[in-house]
């Protein structure tokens, strides 16, 4: 992410430079269209997170990068998901990188997050 020292531990263990540039790109992407939201690095993963609640995560494989959602929210978006050709797991999905993001679904689900959790005062859904 452009000149973010919260994320920068992050993306500097990234060792496949294209793989560092597109989550660079698609971090930044979440910061500039969500501005609300603040980056965070915990669990070695960058998250966005609203009022102190989990809103998403990622995390990066040689293949893939893994986007966390809680699995309520994930389940709203399974047949979404399935029908862009994601991989999916009972609290997460997979993004390969020789696959697009589909990024209004991303932002759905960014969305539909920080609506269900805006009365959420702890870091996971009770």
């Amino acid at each position: 992410m452009k000149n973010n020292p919260i994320i920068a531990p992050f993306l500097d263990a990234i060792v496949d430079v294209a793989h560092r540039a597109a989550m660079a790109e698609l971090l930044d992407w979440i910061s500039e269209t969500f501005p609300q939201l603040k980056a965070e690095y915990k669990w070695r993963q960058a998250m966005f997170t609203d009022h102190g609640t989990f809103i998403i995560g990622f995390s990066v494989a040689s293949k893939h990068f893994a986007v966390a959602l809680e699995k309520f929210g994930l389940d709203q978006f399974r047949q979404r998901l399935r029908a862009s050709g994601y991989e999916d797991s009972s609290m997460l999905f997979r993004i390969r990188f020789d696959q697009a993001v589909d990024h209004a679904l991303l932002s759905d689900m960014i969305k539909f997050n920080i609506a269900d959790k805006a009365a959420c005062r702890t870091f996971w859904r009770p």
